[in-house]
């Protein structure tokens, strides 16, 4: 048995005018947790979709081997019989269906033609104490928390007795506890003789429990090195973006923040379908002109429920409070109320609610606002065109042409036609609902160039984030956020992550913020 579990060798894929892959090496040691690193647009989805059946042998050029045998995957069921299993980012699951029936779909349990149930449910429950899932297995998916929905997906892999685990960005939807859950499972099935590819833009979790890493770069195979206390996230970035990244955010220095521009007054938001539940209780939050404030709070603290229930009421029921732009209440009633006020939303789900991924790039960015790109209700093919060409350069989004669909792009660049879209609606109050969620740290960095120009036009910028360290290199004051309740505020040179998250453990008691 050879040393490496999988041999990939001079991997070329190429698709209409790009060379996703362009001889592509790649090896993972058996039993061993291997992370898989780059900016988005690298290679390493297409290449784990190569690996995996997606892409099928023929469609690239090169050699897969595992254990020493040469494979040519004609799809992905093909690799899940050799024992290879791809969790993507967005899961493969049914919400309507129980844990169990999710755990063997396509994989049932039988007995002389029929569904054996008892065995399915027993066979389940094995299997969810091997990832530490406590869950009746007739619990229907859709009852349980993205952390454990996740605990799911790797129970479905072990049930097709899984080699090799692939992880595309597992903990990029998890709050910090499910994460830190997530990453000790995978160093308990390595014990169990399971080798795992990681991929992350999380590079303090990959430190934390990669055994190797490799760095791709635009197609390329740039290293691949041990893990021992002398790597940082500082070397593994240069090779990322092949510089050193002396800064994580560009400089913000003296910021001309004006007068309070939006204030939003003791709002409150009943939970849709929960009688009796309030998820946002009595929020208070001013954003002045030219000032890029922070919302932090922990999973289920109520911080995406307030943007949508402020954006046209689009969650919640029983809403009340008042928003005010220069100091006059608005109507958010609705949708096109909302933006008519001059506010926009950006979803934390940029696939689900901020794109038409079958749409091209032209498309999607005059969609908010189709009114400025029509004559007597029917759109100016010309004046779209003109439009998404000038927001493409602006927001330099990397594409030969806005005629490219969307669903073609990277992560970084998606966001970028989000944010284009909404700067199209001219807007005065941008809420980013974690606005660099999935992406890598190069487009990251342009993303907040993008945020501190807005800005710097006399706009307010509220940026919802789960990541601390973000808030904090960004903002000019930072909110926070616990059960539902508005805990606190600090300008930046207060603010510290244990200070903030003093503030969003706090409890659902009200205290005074500073504004």
């Amino acid at each position: 048995m050879t040393e490496h579990i999988l041999e990939m060798r001079a991997i070329t894929m190429e698709f209409p005018g790009v060379k996703a892959l362009d001889e592509v090496d790649f090896e993972v040691a058996r039993g061993e947790i291997h992370a898989l690193v780059g900016e988005n647009g690298a290679g390493k989805s297409t290449l784990m979709k190569v690996l995996s059946g997606v892409y099928p042998h023929g469609a690239y050029r090169g050699r897969i081997l595992l254990d020493g045998q040469e494979m040519a995957f004609k799809d992905i069921r093909h690799s899940e019989a050799a024992g290879i299993a791809i969790i993507h980012q967005e899961l493969a699951l049914v919400p309507q269906l129980s844990v169990a029936e999710n755990i063997f779909l396509g994989n049932e349990r039988a007995r002389g033609g029929l569904l054996d149930w008892q065995e399915t449910n027993r066979q389940a429950m094995l299997l969810m104490q091997r990832v530490g899932l406590i869950e009746d297995p007739e619990t229907l998916v859709a009852a349980l928390g993205v952390g454990k929905q996740q605990l799911v997906e790797i129970t479905k892999a072990l049930a097709k007795q899984v080699r090799l685990l692939i992880l595309d960005e597992p903990t990029a939807a998890l709050n910090q506890a499910d994460s830190d859950s997530l990453l000790a499972l995978l160093g308990e099935l390595r014990g169990q003789g399971i080798t795992s590819i990681l991929i992350s833009h999380k590079l303090n979790e990959v430190l934390a429990v990669a055994d190797s890493i490799t760095v791709l770069r635009d197609g390329h195979t740039i290293e691949t090195f041990e893990v021992d206390g002398t790597v940082t996230e500082d070397r593994i970035i240069k090779g990322m973006v092949g510089r050193d990244l002396d800064h994580r955010f560009p400089p913000r220095t003296d910021p001309a923040i004006g007068e309070v521009l939006f204030d939003i007054e003791e709002w409150t938001v009943d939970h849709p379908t929960i009688a009796g539940r309030q998820v946002v209780r009595g929020a208070s939050i001013q954003v002045r002109r030219g000032e890029i404030v922070g919302l932090a709070g922990l999973m289920g603290a109520g911080r995406t429920e307030l943007a949508m229930s402020v954006f046209g009421r689009s969650y919640g029921r029983n809403i009340r409070g008042v928003v005010r732009k220069d100091g006059v209440p608005v109507n958010v009633s609705t949708v096109p109320a909302a933006i008519e006020a001059g506010i926009a939303y950006v979803s934390e789900d940029r696939k689900q609610y901020g794109l038409i991924l079958d749409e091209d790039i032209r498309r999607n960015l005059t969609l908010a606002n189709l009114a400025a790109v029509s004559k007597h209700s029917v759109i100016d093919t010309h004046a779209e065109v003109s439009v998404a060409e000038e927001l493409r350069t602006r927001l330099t989004v990397k594409t030969p042409t806005v005629f490219q669909k969307v669903g073609n792009l990277s992560g970084g660049n998606q966001q970028k036609v989000v944010l284009g879209k909404w700067i199209f609606t001219e807007p005065d109050l941008l809420i980013l609902d974690e606005p660099t969620r999935g992406i890598d740290v190069g487009a990251k960095y342009e993303i907040y160039l993008i945020i501190q120009r807005l800005a710097a036009e006399g706009k307010g910028v509220l940026v919802i984030s789960s990541e601390l360290p973000e808030l904090l290199g960004l903002c000019d004051r930072v909110y926070a956020m616990s059960q539902g309740r508005i805990t606190g505020a600090l300008p930046a040179a207060e603010a510290t992550q244990e200070a903030i998250m003093r503030l969003m453990t706090r409890g659902a008691r009200a205290t005074e913020v500073a504004s």
